[in-house]
């Protein structure tokens, strides 16, 4: 079975077309003919080998991924969860070994999958699932309710701008950073108020919040530099595992979208809230997946607004 995997963690270059064992479907499982698979910033960390040990992946072979969307060709026992084959669907994996999105046919827990939203492809599907579910997550951690103040960093991005998107729906005042090219991106998304970006922002979040804001995503990861936006006894969300310095009355939680991959509940509101507009997914664009390092090359070089997508014939 055709994936786009690699053999050794590197560079781009590293990624090729690998055969992989088709997966047995079992019970509560739903096996998806893929058509699209988005490239995140985790994929790049994963072909890198920023978190694996040794230079080789320990079953022989890594397959990126952690979107997909496509077609329903099986389902196991009691999967059902109102999915049909030949159902659109979009679904979140969970990387490990062989098991990534990068591959044309995946099996994945029901849990994890959800019908694609009603009018949109499964190019712009596959973009939804891993950084809605993020930050849908950091949303449920930090707790905010209607009124409060939210600062995202990094607000342009795939997972800063769904956090924007979602927090103006829950009725929270929404200040956001941005490069001068990204503000109307960034105001379009729902901002309330958007400042420079830039390893400073704090100050600038200040100066509108003098307070401090009740909330902060921090997309950016900009970690320890941009607490100070926060006032005493707020909440922080942070990626890639930043625990916080523990010097003020502030909570930091680090999010891990792994604790959502099977919560179908969420992944199917956000499916509603795609089909009422509330979120957009942003496709900045396609390859075909036997071009997966150049899409790699691509997200690495930065600039990138909305997912690249590879999209398997």
């Amino acid at each position: 079975m055709r994936a786009i995997g690699l053999t050794e963690y590197g560079d781009p270059g590293v990624l090729r077309l690998v055969d992989v064992p088709a997966e047995d479907l079992g019970d509560g499982q739903v096996r998806v003919r893929v058509r699209a698979a988005a490239v995140n910033p985790t994929d790049t960390g994963l072909r890198a080998g920023l978190r694996a040990a040794g230079d080789r992946p320990a079953g022989g072979v890594d397959v990126p991924g952690m979107d997909i969307a496509g077609v329903v060709t099986g389902l196991g026992a009691g999967a059902g969860a109102g999915l049909a084959v030949g159902d659109h669907v979009m679904g979140i994996v969970v990387p490990d070994g062989p098991h990534g999105g990068y591959r044309e046919d995946i099996v994945l827990p029901a849990a994890s999958v959800t019908r694609v939203p009603a009018g949109m492809d499964d190019v712009a599907a596959a973009t939804l699932p891993m950084n809605g579910l993020t930050a849908t997550l950091t949303l449920d951690t930090l707790g905010l309710t209607a009124g409060q103040v939210l600062a995202v960093t990094g607000a342009a991005g795939a997972y800063g701008g769904y956090v924007v998107q979602l927090a103006r729906a829950a009725g929270l005042t929404v200040i956001a950073d941005a490069a001068p090219a990204d503000e109307a991106l960034v105001r379009g998304l729902g901002a309330d108020v958007v400042v420079a970006r830039g390893a400073d922002v704090a100050a600038r979040f200040l100066e509108h919040f003098p307070g401090g804001v009740d909330g902060l995503a921090d997309g950016a990861l900009l970690n320890e530099a941009v607490l100070p936006a926060v006032r005493d006894g707020g909440a922080v969300a942070t990626l890639r595992g930043y625990p916080g310095d523990g010097r003020r009355d502030v909570r930091v939680t680090p999010v891990m979208v792994r604790s959502y991959a099977q919560e179908r509940a969420k992944l199917d509101g956000l499916r509603d809230l795609a089909e009422r507009g509330v979120v957009t997914p942003r496709v900045a664009d396609t390859y075909p997946a036997e071009r997966a390092a150049d899409a790699h090359r691509r997200l690495e070089a930065g600039g990138t607004r909305g997912r690249l997508v590879l999209v398997f014939d």
